[in-house]
């Protein structure tokens, strides 16, 4: 059997290195995981294995996975947080009105 994906719309933010210095374009549901403890599902921390600045890290429901610059980060529909790398990305996803 074959099975198509239902279409819902979900909030995403591109990280960029300019983006992760400065989080003034972050949204809300961004700043809120941020504010998270590491360990708790949709925590975004910085990895401190990853360079001076550090890239960031996501506690998903699968554990801890790292976000690449220009890697989008997700919210789903329950919520959930996750990293998507942006070929995926595009393939996936178009822009909503």
């Amino acid at each position: 059997m074959k099975y198509r994906k239902r279409p819902v719309v979900v909030e995403a933010f591109q990280m960029t290195r300019a983006r992760r210095e400065d989080n003034r374009e972050w949204p809300e549901w961004l700043h809120r995981a941020w504010q998270k403890q590491i360990g708790e599902p949709g925590a975004l921390y910085g990895s401190m294995n990853h360079g001076s600045l550090g890239m960031l890290m996501i506690w998903t429901l699968e554990g801890p996975q790292l976000v690449s610059w220009n890697d989008w980060i997700i919210q789903g529909v329950k919520g959930e947080l996750y990293p998507c790398k942006p070929d995926i990305f595009a393939a996936s996803y178009e822009a909503v009105e």
